[in-house]
């Protein structure tokens, strides 16, 4: 048997598929922020914008891109590098500094609007709630969305948003805090997530137990991971953890 008393969850494609949401979610505040942007020039009597959406959107990535390696310590901050990257271009694009500022942050909040809109998997809330009954919740995330405003906030104790720490994962900072607000020892918590870098070797480094969500086959994983295919077959895990033979 085992002394689990913690389970930290991963977000992103492990409570949810994220690559249709996030496609959306880029294409989305992007075009709202172009739309929005022309009435507001043209009722000025300003130079309409130079790009279209492709063209801006691909110099939106490649100034992330450009401030992700200037300022490392901020690479896993995407908020912050998507606002800078949104408010650099806007300035290039003739804006004066203070209305870059503005359509940048209103772009933001744009992108957050959509970016919550995430489809849990059928089976999430209800797990969720099940676990809880017997253990203590944490998300740990390396996205940029708003943790209170996502569907499954409620089921969480912790929330913890990685690159907001300036320490994404795999840096084992967010997994400490995590275990420090608990106050509960690695040996006593499960990490759950579908990234083998991000998730599961900080989890084993640290002692943690490990739940890998992964559709790859390996005969032979490390002492302490579990793989399954799918969130849904953790009770599975769970239940073999506290099977006293």
């Amino acid at each position: 048997m085992t002394s689990l008393k913690v389970i930290t969850f991963d977000l992103d494609d492990t409570l949810w598929d994220n690559s249709g949401v996030m496609a959306r979610t880029e294409t989305g505040h992007y075009g709202w922020l172009l739309d929005n942007l022309a009435v507001w020039l043209e009722e000025r009597r300003w130079p309409p914008w130079r790009l279209d959406v492709d063209q801006g959107l691909e110099d939106y990535l490649q100034r992330r891109k450009r401030l992700a390696q200037e300022v490392p310590e901020r690479r896993g901050d995407f908020t912050w590098l998507r606002l800078r990257a949104l408010e650099a271009q806007l300035e290039a694009q003739g804006l004066p500094r203070s209305a870059a500022t503005l359509w940048a942050a209103a772009a933001m909040n744009e992108f957050h609007r959509l970016r919550v809109q995430v489809t849990p998997h059928p089976e999430a809330a209800e797990l969720l709630a099940d676990l809880g009954q017997r253990y203590r919740l944490a998300a740990i995330t390396n996205g940029n969305i708003h943790l209170k405003r996502q569907p499954l906030a409620g089921y969480f104790e912790v929330a913890i948003a990685a690159g907001e720490l300036l320490a994404p994962k795999p840096d084992p900072t967010a997994f400490l805090t995590a275990l420090e607000r608990f106050e509960v020892a690695p040996q006593n918590a499960m990490h759950v997530g579908d990234s083998w870098e991000e998730d599961i070797v900080p989890a084993l480094r640290l002692g943690m137990h490990a739940v890998w969500i992964s559709e790859e086959r390996h005969d032979a994983l490390p002492k302490g991971v579990h793989r399954i295919g799918h969130v849904r077959e953790l009770r599975g895990v769970l239940a073999a953890l506290n099977s006293p033979y």
